[in-house]
């Protein structure tokens, strides 16, 4: 490989306008794909086969019309004071043209809904009272019923005894049979009239007892209201055809805009998260200084304008390219917004750092004499072969997001891979040819003045570093990640919802709104689908509804609880359950479990099995759902780890203080996560208003991205002491020499990479801010405290013993020769001997 790249690297370096040129058409062919094929991105997380996708399915094939996502519209009075006539009609107007959107099924006023209910309230008070009356009348009915039934019992027995006096007279018992006969019909009469007084006393007990159930149930949800107590705040629903997730963002983008434009006068009108859930930009202003920061370092490190120029040129085209190659399959597959953000913030990143490996190799070639086009050769195959080793760590944890069995979590990782791959593609091809093109102008001219003569090689430390220096450096470095990594024992994951946007967008204000004036579960409704024992209909299945009704109101942490309705072969009912909390809190997670372990439940029908749904429940499903598979993917990682690092540095033990090295640095970025997002500390300097669960598939991504960085940084260290060793020099000197030529260029790395990450922390997005602050603090633990502090302190008290391999496995290992050191051997450079008697240079490259 490394021979290989020394002839690419010369073929760049004589053909350079051919390179160059290749590439530039290279980005309009993506650039074109791009503008022919892309399609939209999705802002919504989900993962297919979750109970939460489940039961939505089912909704969506039995019972339509509660199927679908939903969203918010909230209108508040900027007085404080409740809503005009003027302002309800207008109000009720643009729900209406929102209703006529494509993809909406319809839209709720929020005053009819309260009128409505008012109404039902009302009509079941005057039913209660019409019961009375009834009761009341059937009463007196009954009364004079008896009163009739004793004057006939007394006519009958006096009837009775004159039978018995007149045993003898014929004519006078047909008198009295005659009269017998009268009495007989008044009896009759009375039997009826009791038959109806009855029959009337049980409809008024039918009456009542569907009375009391629609009260019951109006009682259930008595706190689900769409107008505030104090009529100055109302939320309109607009219910889609799909789920949210699914529904188009130009759909979105619409009802925003309408929403925006109505012009409400006293009226503020604001649309939920759900709606107005955006594609976050790729480049802001917090991204771009952190760039500018970069660039600052290439010229602070390399002294020149041109030489920090080079590897931003050529990691912003590698970007481009690999961003713009994704977002043409985005019409085919389905990608969440953030994932070209990733592509971006890794595409940048490592396009730099690779670039300056090379580019870094080559100056120090040229301040020792080497001829340009020879010295631009062994770069690429030298620094170029560690490259493509380090980016292919890179692609390997990236691409392993796809055993984890989450789409848009692998989409994410071969979106990220393919950046990266471009990335290594630009730097050993593109970087020779632009190395080519500004010549000797690489190096400042106090360095061309210098280049080849003694003065410019750089000194070589010639005792190691002392025991006891490292002992308190281990300890001490161990001891501080340790006490970063405590808050990662309580990290809980999640979802953004609207209180994480900024303050002064539409969704933190329509959240803040709702939270304030309906309560915080209001933001995060469940749906409730109970699927019920046979057919019922009628009194039955209202019956029914308030039964179970009843028992979910009865799980702790339920505020409300709706009935929406049932299908139409009244096989599956649905509810809407208001838990206490917001979408984000524990006490709805818990809510959401407790739901779900309640089933079967038993009610006068029958047997109920119960699913849960909605957007806090999928929330939470997907979050669970990545918290089972992160400790399965760090241990894939962390195996690869180990294999990747027993073949390139042919040792046991340095494998495992380097995977060690990568766990402690993984764990403290938790912890320091887990510190500002979900505890808030320091929340002003990182505008964290209201603490939330740390982001859900954030901990995943970060394993992969931290492991790919963390064998680069690795590599570019120990490979050099390792070579160093080799070449004879005692262990631990060998680890001071190694440490001393690459402490620099890593330094220079990492702190590009660190600046790029952290200009992602002041993004607009509430998904990117996390992410951008996770890799950049765990590239500053694992680069500076790991990588430069613990490493070398391990390597050092190992001494000999760190290189240790079984013979046997020795004869079956491949050797890899990432440091080049067969192609240093076929092409020496004057002065290397002297300079870095065990390779240092290569290494540190």
């Amino acid at each position: 490989m490394a021979e290989l790249l020394y002839r690419l690297g010369r073929f760049s370096a004589r053909r350079h306008w051919l390179v160059i040129a290749t590439w530039i058409v290279v980005i309009g062919i993506a650039g074109g794909s791009y503008a022919m094929f892309h399609g939209s991105l999705s802002g919504a997380i989900t993962i297919p086969g979750t109970p939460t996708s489940k039961v939505a399915d089912e909704l969506a094939a039995k019972f339509p019309k509660a199927s679908g996502g939903s969203g918010t519209v909230v209108f508040s009075t900027t007085s404080g004071s409740a809503f005009t006539d003027q302002q309800k009609a207008a109000i009720a107007a643009l729900l209406k043209d929102l209703g006529t959107e494509p993809g909406v099924k319809g839209t709720t006023d929020p005053f009819q809904t309260a009128a409505e209910r008012d109404a039902q309230q009302q009509k079941i008070t005057d039913g209660r009272t019409q019961l009375t009356q009834g009761r009341q009348q059937l009463d007196g009915a009954q009364a004079q019923l008896d009163a009739g039934k004793q004057q006939v019992d007394g006519a009958q027995q006096q009837l009775d005894a004159a039978k018995a006096r007149a045993a003898g007279s014929a004519a006078t018992l047909a008198q009295l049979n005659g009269q017998q006969q009268q009495l007989d019909a008044k009896k009759q009469e009375l039997q009826a009239g009791q038959k109806t007084i009855d029959d009337n006393r049980a409809k008024l007990t039918e009456q009542a007892k569907q009375l009391e159930v629609g009260a019951q149930l109006l009682d259930l949800a008595k706190e689900l209201r769409t107008v505030s107590k104090d009529g100055a705040a109302a939320v309109g629903v607009v219910q889609f055809t799909t789920p949210t997730y699914a529904v188009p963002p130009q759909v979105k983008d619409d009802i925003v805009q309408k929403a925006a434009a109505a012009r409400i006068d006293g009226v503020e009108v604001n649309v939920s998260n759900d709606i107005a859930q955006t594609v976050p930009k790729v480049l802001g202003p917090g991204e771009v200084i952190g760039v500018v920061i970069a660039a600052i370092a290439l010229f602070v490190m390399l002294g020149t304008l041109l030489g920090a120029t080079l590897p931003l040129l050529g990691a912003l085209l590698g970007v481009g390219v690999g961003v713009l190659a994704a977002l043409s399959f985005s019409d085919v597959v389905t990608m969440i917004s953030v994932t070209p953000v990733l592509g971006v913030m890794l595409g940048l990143a490592v396009g730099i750092d690779y670039a300056l490996f090379i580019l870094n190799r080559h100056r120090r070639q040229l301040k020792q004499g080497v001829p340009m086009g020879e010295s631009i050769g062994l770069a690429n195959g030298t620094s170029g072969n560690a490259v493509v080793f380090a980016g292919s760590t890179v692609l390997v944890a990236l691409l392993a997001l796809n055993v984890t069995g989450i789409p848009f979590l692998g989409l994410m990782g071969t979106v990220g891979a393919v950046c990266v791959a471009v990335a290594v593609l630009v730097a050993i091809t593109l970087t020779p040819a632009l190395l080519s093109l500004v010549g000797m102008r690489i190096l400042s001219r106090r360095e061309r003045g210098r280049a080849g003569t003694a003065e410019a090689l750089p000194a070589v430390p010639q005792t190691p570093m002392s025991t006891g220096r490292s002992v308190l450096t281990l300890v001490a470095g161990v001891l501080v990640l340790g006490v970063i990594a405590i808050p990662a024992m309580s990290m809980r994951l999640g979802l953004p919802v609207g209180s994480s946007e900024a303050q002064d967008s539409q969704q933190y204000k329509a959240y803040k709104t709702v939270e304030r004036k309906f309560g915080a579960g209001v933001n995060g409704p469940l749906l409730v689908v109970a699927h019920l024992p046979g057919k019922l209909a009628g009194t039955d299945l209202t019956a029914a509804e308030a039964a179970i009704g009843a028992k979910l109101a009865a799980v702790p942490g339920v505020v409300a609880v709706a009935p929406i309705g049932a299908s139409d072969d009244a096989t599956v009912a649905a509810f809407q359950v208001i838990p206490t909390d917001g979408p984000s809190a524990e006490s709805t997670a818990q809510l959401v479990r407790d739901l779900r372990n309640i089933s079967p439940l038993t009610v006068d029908a029958g047997r109920v099995e119960l699913g849960v749904a909605g957007n806090a429940s999928g929330n939470i499903d997907v979050s669970q759902k990545l918290a089972d598979v992160l400790p399965i993917y760090l241990a894939l990682v962390v195996g690869l780890s180990l294999i990747i690092l027993i073949f390139v540095f042919r040792s046991i033990l340095v494998p495992l203080t380097a995977t060690a090295g990568f766990v402690l640095s993984l764990l403290a970025a938790f912890g320091g996560l887990t510190a500002i997002y979900q505890w808030g500390w320091l929340s002003s300097v990182f505008g964290v208003h209201d603490p939330a669960p740390v982001l859900s598939f954030l901990p995943t991504i970060e394993i992969g991205i931290l492991f790919g960085l963390a064998m680069d940084y690795q590599l570019f260290l120990v490979s050099g002491m390792r070579e160093a060793f080799v070449h004879g020099a005692p262990a631990r000197l060998a680890v001071r020499r190694g440490l001393h030529a690459g402490r620099a260029v890593v330094t220079a790395a990492a702190i590009i990479m660190i600046s790029v990450f952290a200009g992602f922390i002041f993004s607009e997005s509430a998904t990117i801010r996390p992410i951008g602050f996770g890799l950049s603090f765990g590239v500053l633990a694992d680069a500076f405290i790991v990588r430069m502090l613990l490493i070398p302190a391990a390597m050092h008290l190992l001494g000999k013993s760190a290189w240790w391999l079984p013979k046997w496995l020795d004869r079956i290992l491949p050797d890899v020769d990432v440091e080049g050191a067969k192609l240093e051997r076929t092409h020496p450079v004057h002065g290397h001997e002297e300079a870095a008697p065990a390779g240092v240079a290569t290494g540190s490259a």
